[in-house]
């Protein structure tokens, strides 16, 4: 039997594993079961066909990096390699709304006039500050408010794409926002924040 037929009856589980000990045909079958799953994911989520190609590739040079770090108990190796998927598509996007804003403000600030410029360097270091403050977020929150504000999902869509009920997602989202609100201003009462 070859060793690409053992490797077909391996778990998933099993198969990180080896993936962890560098083995490379290991990676060709985790790339064979999961490889079209994951372009799905990638592809919703940057909405560009070359960079969901990148944030895939990407993800798999994570795992064959990162394989050892895998715990079997926490999650299963579905899940695991999705969820590095999902955060590399997510900082895709991030990378790339933060370029495109890089290129409209300098073009912006070229056409303005002399008056506008001290607005523009006001908007660059905030855009700076609240980047560094989604930096701060743990995974899940920081994970939805890029999806939401970056990727341009509605909660109903972040309900659909995550499978959680939209109650849940409108009190996570507002769980984010508070946090990333009380990083931003530290001064800022709790309940001080209202919502519309």
């Amino acid at each position: 039997m070859s060793r690409s037929r053992e490797l077909a009856h391996l778990s998933d589980e099993a198969v990180v594993a080896l993936v962890s000990r560098s083995d490379e045909l290991a990676l060709a079958e985790l790339y064979d079961r999961y490889g079209a799953a994951a372009y799905a994911l990638a592809r919703r989520v940057v909405r560009d066909t070359s960079l969901a190609e990148d944030a895939v590739q990407e993800a798999f040079l994570a795992v064959w990096r990162g394989a050892d770090r895998f715990v079997p108990g926490r999650a299963g190796a579905a899940v695991w390699l999705m969820t590095i998927v999902h955060r590399r598509a997510v900082d895709l996007v991030r990378r790339e709304q933060r370029r495109r804003s890089d290129v409209l403000d300098e073009e912006q600030a070229a056409r303005a006039d002399p008056g506008s410029t001290e607005q523009t360097v006001w908007l660059n270091l905030e855009r700076e500050r609240v980047q560094n403050a989604l930096g701060r977020l743990p995974d899940a929150h920081r994970e939805l408010l890029e999806l939401a504000y970056y990727g341009g999902f509605t909660q109903s869509q972040l309900a659909a794409r995550l499978g959680r009920p939209i109650g849940t997602i409108k009190s996570q989202m507002f769980a984010a926002l508070s946090h990333l609100r009380r990083i931003l201003d530290p001064t800022q009462q709790e309940g001080s924040w209202k919502t519309s």
